[in-house]
């Protein structure tokens, strides 16, 4: 693999609160090998001459769902396995362009398809997976219309289409202790697990409780037994509460979490991924989609909660991550997230949450989301400064003119 020295920058470390001038990084093997403030002598490594951009890590997204094609969920079950693959593929594609080297899929992205990604198949991040997130029937993973009888449950898929490859519905703690087993055996990185009503699922009141907590402690006893860890999703503080009590390491959306939940959820050493660009995208444009009138109404209830939910965790000292959470042709959202947040947060705490705080939620910390020796080769140039403009993080990646991935480029326009 080719070695390449980059001058001529404004460094954006997020360890660090200002771009540095002055730096020269070396990338060699995959990898950053020396990052000086005065010249690298490498024989042979190509020199690229940044022109005074800003260099940064790759982004995070830490709740992304490259297989669910469709806004409206239960539409999945039109969709075959080989559309949805072909669908998931220009999906990270799109990603990457957008400068996410690396995202965590949260529900739906198998094994196969992580594969593909890792040895070149098709571009795309890097992903960490969880298989089928799992919940009981009638939650927030059984999309099943009333009139379908058929279950889409523990270790069979009972037809080929998308929705019964991506959802697990699974009841009690023998089934849940069995489902969390095979979604590890086929090489998830976490564990999801459903533990209240979600708004793209068609009966589940938001407010419900899911998954009960002796079925809680036993993912979170198995995951660990494994070396994974279990990530739940809940928006009410009770969900929340219970996800604590029983070990659960992440929380995905929380929305409507009140300071009580975020101080338990500090003691415990948990994370949040707030991902508020969903619920914009839903209010705005969903309908069109297929998305019908009570799963907005829900949408209604938690978007008013999002914004809240970040100044409440920053106060409670939860590390929050990026997360975008779109589904289908809203996914062209993704940067979005950045100006919601910017509401309520500075841009460096942002570009964290999509840097250093992914990394750690992904368990490596120093490996991803910095540029520090040792970290993986994975740099983007941006036309300007992003702490001075978030904006360039939009339009599709068009102000990121080289995305480099585990030291090779994806894109170099300069």
């Amino acid at each position: 693999m080719s070695a390449y020295l980059f001058k001529n920058f404004q460094m954006l470390e997020p360890t660090l609160d200002e771009p540095r001038e002055g730096y020269q990084i070396l990338t060699e093997d995959g990898l950053i090998r020396e990052v000086s403030d005065k010249p690298v002598a490498s024989a042979g490594a190509v020199v690229i001459d940044c022109g005074g951009r800003t260099l940064m890590p790759g982004l995070i997204d830490s709740h992304v769902h490259v297989y669910l094609s469709e806004v409206s969920i239960p539409s999945l079950e039109k969709v075959p396995l080989t559309l949805m693959t072909a669908r998931g593929a220009r999906q990270m594609k799109a990603m990457l362009d957008r400068g996410f080297t690396t995202v965590r899929d949260t529900g739906g992205a198998d094994w196969g398809i992580k594969q593909a990604v890792a040895e070149g198949d098709l571009p795309g991040p890097r992903l960490f997976i969880a298989g089928r997130p799992i919940g009981p029937s009638g939650g927030h993973s059984d999309p099943r219309r009333r009139t379908d009888s058929r279950t889409y449950s523990g270790m069979s898929c009972s037809c080929c289409n998308a929705m019964a490859f991506t959802h697990n519905v699974s009841d009690g703690v023998d089934a849940v202790r069995r489902s969390v087993r095979e979604e590890m055996r086929q090489g998830v990185d976490h564990i999801k697990l459903m533990m209240s009503g979600g708004v793209a699922s068609p009966y589940d009141p938001l407010d419900s409780l899911q998954l009960s907590p002796e079925e809680v402690t036993v993912a979170v006893e198995e995951a660990r037994s494994f070396g994974r860890y279990v990530t739940a999703h809940a928006y009410t503080p009770e969900a929340i509460t219970r996800a604590a009590m029983c070990g659960v390491r992440g929380i995905e959306h929380g929305n409507l979490i009140d300071a009580a939940a975020a101080r338990l959820m500090a003691e415990k050493g948990m994370y949040l991924t707030a991902n508020l660009v969903a619920y914009y995208a839903m209010r705005e444009r969903a309908a069109q989609f297929g998305m019908n009138a009570d799963m907005l109404a829900k949408n209604d209830l938690v978007i008013e909660g999002g914004l809240r939910s970040l100044e409440i965790c920053k106060k409670a000292g939860v590390p929050v991550a990026y997360g975008s959470d779109l589904l289908g042709q809203l996914q062209v959202d993704q940067s979005r997230e950045f100006l919601i947040r910017s509401e309520v947060l500075s841009p460096m705490e942002i570009i964290r949450s999509a840097t250093l705080i992914g990394a750690e939620i992904l368990r490596m910390q120093g490996k991803l989301g910095t540029l520090k020796p040792g970290a993986y080769a994975d740099l983007l140039l941006i036309d300007g400064n992003p702490l001075k403009d978030l904006g360039l993080f939009q339009d599709q990646g068009a102000h990121i003119p080289v995305i480099m991935q585990g030291g090779k480029f994806y894109k170099h326009a300069l």
